[in-house]
């Protein structure tokens, strides 16, 4: 049992932190998270009935005390993913304070989402936030009326650039500059999520960061700041 008992639990480990980790964007490795879990759950079964067939030297009793074994890991792992939410709650927490802009989600009484950020080293609330299936980091700003991507987030998130039209004037850090509009398919924010956004994309080179302005706050049913932390309530 011992090389195939190592293989599975290593298997099973990574999938539960790929699982995780992956949770807030809804899918993992291009897969709608909840089918992938199933078809990883599956799969991890599969291995262990096929191991047992295979095993032609093994006892009987063996290879029912080792059936035993992989059905409490995987059951262990179907009741982890089934609270994987709270364990993502627990890392985000971590995450959130050892890395400013890490968004904190939690569930209100109301089952409402609720996320928290940490003040940035700059004095300012940043937020790493999906865009499509790009990480942007935006700069919270509530004098920003718009979402506004710079150039390159832009391109990462999958917007065609060189298609758009800059035409509309904005001031910037760097002077007067000209933003174009762009549509993208959705922005998650932790467990907070908005689809079919028209947002602003700033011209090359004009803007160092993406804003997140109150056309997004504003879609909220409220936000507050406290000291070092900023809450966003959905």
């Amino acid at each position: 049992m011992g090389r195939l008992f190592w293989i599975i639990t290593g298997l099973s480990g990574l999938l539960l932190i790929t699982l995780i980790v992956s949770s807030d964007t809804g899918k993992t490795f291009g897969i709608e998270t909840d089918t992938f879990g199933y078809a990883a759950v599956m799969g991890l079964w599969g291995l262990l009935i096929g191991s047992a067939v295979l095993s032609r030297n093994v006892s009987f009793r063996e290879t029912l005390k080792q059936a035993a074994i992989w059905c409490l890991i995987i059951l262990g792992l179907m009741t982890a993913y089934v609270f994987r939410y709270d364990a993502q709650d627990i890392v985000s927490r971590i995450s959130g304070g050892l890395v400013p802009g890490s968004p904190i989600s939690t569930t209100q009484d109301n089952g409402k989402t609720q996320v928290t950020l940490i003040r940035s080293n700059n004095g300012h609330f940043e937020a790493v936030a999906g865009v499509n299936d790009a990480s942007v980091r935006f700069l919270v700003d509530t004098g920003a009326s718009a979402i506004v991507l710079s150039a390159q987030d832009a391109q990462a998130a999958g917007i065609d650039t060189s298609q758009l039209s800059f035409t509309i004037p904005t001031q910037t850090a760097n002077g007067i500059g000209y933003s174009a509009i762009a549509r993208i398919d959705k922005l998650y924010l932790g467990g907070i999520e908005r689809k079919n956004l028209r947002v602003m994309v700033s011209e090359q080179g004009r803007l160092n960061q993406s804003l997140l302005g109150q056309q997004f706050l504003e879609s909220l049913s409220s936000y507050e700041k406290r000291g070092d932390q900023l809450t966003l309530r959905d």
